[in-house]
């Protein structure tokens, strides 16, 4: 991938809504046969790690194998989710988005109990609306970071993932860390649908792999099998995310921008 001479404005939500997750997009085998040549994330600084979604499943198909192998190591991580994604399916009414939200709570306490977490924490911000509720946002990861000792890390969604909720969290997330000193990683989760190899809308320069053991890869597998909601369909409704979403998310890696 080359890398950019200086980091593209980010922001990247009409290249997302141009090629919507029930299309194709770009296949897994155009990212696994670029010629990626990026440089490891060194996790050996980190000794506790807040891990930050827009969404439940986010953390576990974005950053999912790094956060289980760096519990492996004794590494305190802490799942925090934005929101509980009742805004998943567009055409549920309001009794059953709030039923949904509670499947997805479900989903996303036994995804992190499969990557060896502690019980995650849900701040039940709404779903779809996380950029109106930035501020708010920005206040509560402040409050979480501020409580956890010098050099904690966060990890969040990308500034530039292109869904506005991934985007408003990773914005957040950049201040907060910016207030308390946390170290900020951000990961990408659809960037990898919309994108391509080298595409100057994604700050590669930046861009760090997280070197994965094959039992932090194996835990990351099941514990995306847990969000049911999301890649089976809910009554008569279709799946929100096909299968193909998955098998690139699996294929492609994790990769951060430090």
């Amino acid at each position: 991938m080359t890398a950019t001479p200086a980091d593209p404005p980010i922001g990247n939500t009409a290249r997302f809504a141009a090629r919507p997750l029930s299309g194709s997009g770009t296949p897994a085998h155009v990212w696994i046969n670029a010629e990626r040549q990026l440089p490891d994330l060194d996790l050996g600084d980190c000794t506790e790690i807040v891990v930050v979604a827009a969404h439940p499943d986010d953390e576990t198909l974005g950053f999912g194998a790094a956060s289980a192998m760096m519990a492996e190591r004794g590494v305190q991580v802490q799942v925090v989710s934005a929101s509980d994604g009742g805004a998943s399916h567009a055409t549920n009414s309001l009794s059953e988005r709030r039923q949904l939200e509670q499947v997805r709570r479900a989903e996303l306490h036994r995804a992190v109990g499969i990557l060896g977490l502690p019980t995650p924490v849900s701040l039940g911000l709404p779903d779809g609306e996380l950029s109106s509720h930035e501020g708010r946002l920005v206040d509560l990861l402040t409050d979480i970071l501020a409580k956890r000792p010098p050099g904690t890390w966060c990890a969040a969604n990308w500034r530039g993932d292109g869904h506005p909720d991934h985007e408003a969290v990773g914005r957040a997330a950049a201040v907060a860390t910016q207030r308390t000193g946390a170290v900020l990683l951000e990961y990408p989760v659809w960037m990898w649908h919309w994108a391509l190899p080298g595409d100057g809308a994604v700050p590669w320069d930046r861009a760090q792999a997280a070197p994965l053991s094959p039992t932090a890869i194996d835990r990351k597998t099941h514990a995306a099998q847990c969000f049911r909601s999301q890649f089976e369909p809910l009554g008569a409704t279709p799946a929100v995310l096909p299968p193909s979403v998955l098998r690139r998310l699996l294929a492609v890696g994790e990769v951060v921008f430090r």
